[in-house]
Formats: structure tokens, sequence, C-alpha cells
């Protein structure tokens, strides 16, 4: 069944009254006043058809927050109406609906349930479950010793343990950690890319970009924008550009697991990311002088070996690839039990953020003849912007900027801007 989701007229108020009695009769459906009303939300109408992609950006308090528990049912319009089709995981506030004095595990198979699957299939479901989270001993302890990337693991563990028909995801993500986020973003690609239908709420502008088909901008509690990601930022921008939030939060990265495949013939035995003087990083500056050292040893004979790896943002989005048959480097006739260190040197220069590796050995050209081994995730590291001018995007890529000034009559003025250091 194929996810959709259709708001008509939707509304949300609330109301202040002057005696319990005129809430009662309200409830009631009597016609009568409240001594004060405030509209959260007011006239929205949008429609997710099935197999799109939808952001919903605005300001804080704009009214997403409020959009969506009444998309899910958990408050309840005053005025309009939301359909949906088919089966429906939503990933909100973080916490909601878990008990803190209950494991993490008692709370998967609670949560599940009301997600309406029956005790088998949770039964079934729950070694999927712990595996993606990734808490450790901790999935069997009280949800109130967890951290609040923790409490993100198992949501977003059971709310997708099932592909749904329809996602909806709100900010929640952004307090998981490096490794989880790229995690969680490669599996809303994958259930994208199989038919999800995807409703996701985020300031992040490369996010709702990149998975997004279209935008909806709130201000205010109505609908002001519904189009192209790219057009509705530059009107969100246009709206808050005399603020500006550059706090980066940055946590140590947990120990993680990295998805792979292959059959073997060679494998990957160490990953490590090197600074100049040969130190193991995890935390990096822009253009840092880096080598990525990757040790794989061979279990057959090996007529053809080929490395390669492949740098991707935390949406999963590629930023550079490369491999030995592309640079002319193939191995030929590696033998069984033989070790291959290969030691690939670059500079850094990647916008501030966080960034994964995979890899990858194989026979040819591509990983798709002859995969000896494919690795997703095989590291997470994080690049801040300590030294340099500062600048936005992926790429650091210095320019040389010349200024020439004219006056009005033509003629070359001498000044010149200053270069910044």
């Amino acid at each position: 069944m194929s996810g959709e989701l259709h708001v008509r007229t939707l509304g949300k108020a609330y109301r202040r009254w002057n005696s319990e009695w005129l809430r009662v009769l309200s409830w009631l459906g009597v016609p009568v006043a409240a001594a004060e009303e405030h509209w959260v939300l007011r006239h929205v109408d949008f429609s997710v058809n099935a197999g799109e992609s939808v952001g919903i950006v605005g300001q804080n308090g704009a009214g997403k927050s409020t959009l969506l528990k009444l998309i899910t049912g958990t408050a309840r319009p005053t005025e309009g109406s939301v359909t949906s089709r088919g089966r429906v995981a939503a990933i909100l506030e973080l916490g909601m609906g878990f008990n803190p004095d209950l494991t993490g595990r008692q709370n998967a198979f609670h949560a599940a349930g009301l997600m309406g699957h029956d005790q088998a299939s949770i039964a079934r479901l729950m070694p999927d479950i712990e595996s993606f989270a990734e808490i450790g001993e901790y999935f069997d302890q009280p949800v109130r010793t967890y951290s609040s990337g923790m409490q993100m693991r198992v949501a977003f563990s059971v709310a997708t343990a099932v592909r749904p028909d329809l996602l909806i995801v709100d900010e929640a993500l952004a307090v998981g950690d490096a490794y989880f986020i790229h995690k969680s973003f490669q599996r809303i690609r994958e259930y994208r890319n199989a038919g999800t239908t995807l409703l996701i709420v985020s300031h992040d502008a490369a996010a709702i970009q990149s998975m997004c088909d279209r935008a909806i901008l709130l201000e205010r509690g109505r609908v002001l924008l519904d189009g192209n990601p790219q057009e509705i930022f530059d009107y969100y921008n246009a709206l808050i550009a005399e603020k500006e939030n550059s706090t980066i939060n940055v946590e140590r990265q947990e120990k993680f697991v990295a998805t792979q495949s292959g059959t073997g013939e060679a494998v990957f035995e160490s990953v490590q990311l090197l600074d100049a003087a040969g130190k193991e990083v995890e935390y990096l500056s822009v253009g840092a002088p880096v080598t990525l050292r990757v040790r794989a040893r061979a279990h057959q004979d090996i007529d053809g070996l080929v490395f390669g790896y492949m740098l991707r943002d935390r949406l999963g989005q590629a930023v550079f690839g490369t491999n030995t048959h592309y640079t002319g480097q193939e191995l030929r006739e590696v033998r069984a039990g033989e070790l291959v260190q290969f030691d690939a040197a670059f500079s850094m220069d990647v916008g501030a953020g966080t960034y994964s590796v995979s890899l990858a050995l194989h026979s040819s050209e591509t990983h798709l003849v002859n995969n000896y081994q494919w690795k997703d995730l095989a590291l997470v590291f994080t690049v801040a912007n300590a030294d340099k001018v500062k600048f936005a995007g992926v790429a650091y890529l210095p320019p040389r900027i010349g200024i020439q000034q004219f006056g009005a009559d033509g003629s070359r003025r001498v000044q010149a801007a200053v270069p910044q250091a």
C-alpha cells in the first residue's frame, strides 16, 4: 500500500475559558465564546502523494511541531481534517511515549505494539531493533539512565524496523551522534528509494534540498509557500536574514559497526585517518593534510585487486571517490595470506561538518563485479573550520579575488580592498 497524506483546512487553537462549565459545553459542541483564543495553525492545506518526499520548514514558533502532532493524532485539530493511507511511522519529540522506568527493550516492545505490530512480529523484529540501535547492555537498562542520543537511537530503530508507507521525521535526529545521524539518513534514503513517502521537518537546507521533491514554508501558523526546495529556502533565508546561527555542537562519536557485504576473497583488517604526524584523528581542521590508511588481507589467490574509497557527507551524498583502477595502480596476482596497505594522502579541503568513509575491494573498475568486500560507514570523522576565512559549502576552494575601483568619470582609483589574512 502506498503512503499518502491529505491535510485540509487544518487549524489548531488554544483557548482560555472563564469557567470549566464553558469548557465542557464547548466539548459537547455548544457554541460558547472563549475568554481568549490563540490560533497556532490556521487554514493549512496540502497533500503528499505516494512516493513523494516533502520538507516542512519555518522559524521556531511557525507551527511545525503542532502540525506534526495533528497529522500523527497526538493532538486534536480545532478545525479541518487529516487523512492518510498506508502504514505510518513517526519520529517526533525525543522520548515521546517512552516510560523512563522501563528498559529500552520494554519501551521498544510497547512502541512497536502501538504501531500495530502483533507480539509474534515484535519478537521477530527485536533483534534487528537492538542491533540497529547499537547501545549494548543499555538496551536492558531503564530509559532514565539514557543520554538523549541513546533515546534517539532506540526511537528511530523502532519506528523504522519495518519500512513504512509514510515516514514522518521531526528535528529529533539533531540530537544523535555523528555516526548515528549518518546511519539514520542512510536508512531514510534507502526507504525513500524503495517507495516510502517522506515528510521531514528540518532547519537543515542541505537535508531538505537533498532528500525532498518539494518544500512547504510555514509562517505564523499558515502555509506561506509550497514549491521547489531551493526557492523555498531562498525565501526562508530572506525572512531570517537578520539572524545568524553559527553554533556547532560536537559530540564524541560512539563505537559503531559498519554495514558490509562481499564474497570475502579479500577483506579489510583496519582503517585509520592519520594527521601529518602520523597520529590517528577523529577531529581535524579544514585543509589539514591527512592520510587514509587501510589494510586488507587476501584469503584466496586473487588475479586482480582494486581498492576504492568514497567520502560522504552526513546525508550520504558523495563528496569524493576514487579507486586504484582510476589511478592506474591495480594489483596483480595477490596471494592468499598477503597483507596490503593502502595510503591515500590528501588535504581535507571540505567544509565544516561530519563525514563518513565507505571502502571497497574488487577486481575491476567498480565493486559491482567481483565485490570482495564493501564497507559503508567504515570511519566517521568531524571537520571544523579552525583557522580559515569563513566560507559556506561542502568544498574548500579559497580564491584570489581581484578588485578594481573606478570613479564616475571612469578613472581608476588607487584604493583597493584589503584582503583578510
